[in-house]
């Protein structure tokens, strides 16, 4: 209501939604997410990831719940018909994924990157990558991945050192050592298909000289390609996310292939990436902040403890709960206004992109196009960053509402605190987003 997304529904590219469907849907997500996630959230940060003789093992449930949630369907809601979604309004398929975030964030890393990656390869991928690798990612059979990250560089992706060598075949030898990688190995799928940026033998030093990589766990013909899981980080939360260090072509055996036809275009293609990315660490921050505010409240309306304010020198007054006292209330009703104005700014900034999708299939206008998306490339770096930061804020606020108790394992909050601690870290530090925002998004088309 408050951004208008009616105004969408029933015609093209949404004809087949209207209200009830999407009223539909968000009350069936969040009855599947209090089914098959919520339950193993705290179990999978107390199990976390392991690694067993060079193959990661998930927490117990997330087998089953990797299967039901590509059998319900819930990763295409957005996708287009063509690819076999169900060309939804991304402003639905986001409120969908803040119920999958908000009841088990590190379930969810797993197939939200599998979603981008795949995007990448429809947006820049060649006829026959998207017909051999989209469609298994869609489906389920096949996971995805993003590699930038190297030892020696940390965020200064320009410094990347993996090589990339052509071959007679057209494809290339890849070789190098890429950390921190989110979902680098699990055993849910059949497969993992990694988007590795490399630097081929002649390229510029720098982001300008980078190119990206389908370099696929196991090849399309069946046979194992050269990744090897180096390492796995035992890590503050996402216990988990797999967060793995992954070796390339070490046996000198590991074949990818470049992203479309032209090398040297990684950065514009990863940022396609990133950019989605960065959508998805504010919608993790909305949902642990949100998640972590709606434990509280009820904690506060349960929890009794001294008299109201109004009996305060009465010793025989009636214990009440301590949503009566102001400086709870205070808590909370800052809690409530941060995540509800969260809410807001992911919303405005969804809302702009399905208008700009509207736009592309119908009328084609390209200045108001231009305009929403400039709001878009403006509103993305704001959502992450100050997402994030309140997040980790919201959270830690949560557990003084519990007091002591919030401390404890006892009560989900500290888990929501240590999980949301690195949202304001990955995808671009919140200074690096502080730059991007002044020095590029600020400036363009001469603002």
């Amino acid at each position: 209501e408050q951004f208008g997304l009616e105004d969408l529904l029933g015609k093209q590219p949404f004809a087949n939604w209207g209200k009830d469907e999407v009223v539909a849907v968000l009350e069936e997500a969040y009855g599947w997410v209090q089914k098959y996630l919520g339950p193993y959230n705290r179990s999978g940060d107390d199990e976390g990831c392991r690694l067993d003789n060079g193959q990661v093992r998930v927490p117990a449930g997330f087998r089953e719940g990797w299967k039901a949630l590509f059998e319900g369907g819930w990763r295409t809601l957005a996708v287009d018909e063509v690819h076999g979604g169900q060309a939804g309004p991304f402003t639905l398929a986001i409120m969908v994924e803040e119920f999958m975030c908000g009841s088990n964030t590190s379930f969810n890393m797993y197939p939200a990157l599998t979603q981008g990656a795949a995007d990448v390869i429809i947006t820049f991928g060649t006829p026959e990558q998207l017909s051999t690798y989209v469609p298994n990612m869609y489906n389920g059979k096949w996971a995805g991945t993003m590699c930038l990250t190297e030892p020696h560089a940390g965020s200064d992706v320009g410094s990347a050192s993996c090589q990339a060598v052509r071959r007679p075949d057209g494809k290339y030898d890849i070789r190098g050592v890429k950390i921190f990688i989110s979902g680098g190995d699990q055993d849910m799928t059949e497969n993992i298909v990694h988007m590795v940026l490399a630097r081929t033998p002649d390229a510029p030093a720098g982001t300008k000289g980078l190119s990206l990589f389908i370099v696929p766990k196991v090849r399309p013909d069946g046979t194992p390609n050269d990744v090897v899981v180096g390492g796995i980080e035992h890590k503050m939360g996402i216990k988990a996310s797999t967060t793995a260090m992954l070796n390339f072509g070490d046996n000198g055996g590991c074949i990818g292939e470049l992203v479309g036809s032209t090398e040297q275009k990684g950065m514009s293609q990863m940022f396609h990436l990133m950019n989605y990315a960065r959508i998805g660490v504010g919608i993790q921050s909305l949902a642990l902040a949100s998640s972590a505010y709606l434990n509280a409240l009820d904690y506060a309306r349960d929890r009794k403890q001294g008299s109201s304010i109004k009996q305060w020198k009465d010793a025989t007054a009636p214990r009440v709960p301590i949503i009566d006292h102001p400086d709870v209330r205070r808590m909370l009703l800052d809690m409530k206004s941060r995540v509800e104005g969260l809410r807001a700014l992911a919303t405005k900034l969804t809302m702009h992109l399905d208008r700009a999708k509207a736009i592309e299939r119908t009328t084609g206008d390209k200045t108001m196009l231009e305009y929403h998306m400039g709001q878009v490339d403006l509103l993305v770096p704001l959502l992450k960053a100050y997402g994030s930061d309140q997040a980790f804020q919201i959270c830690a606020t949560a557990i003084q509402v519990y007091g002591g108790a919030g401390y404890l394992k006892d009560w989900p909050v500290e888990q929501y605190c240590r999980d949301s601690k690195i949202f304001s870290i990955y995808e671009g530090t919140n200074h690096i987003q502080a730059m991007d925002l002044v020095g590029r998004k600020l400036m363009q088309r001469g603002g």
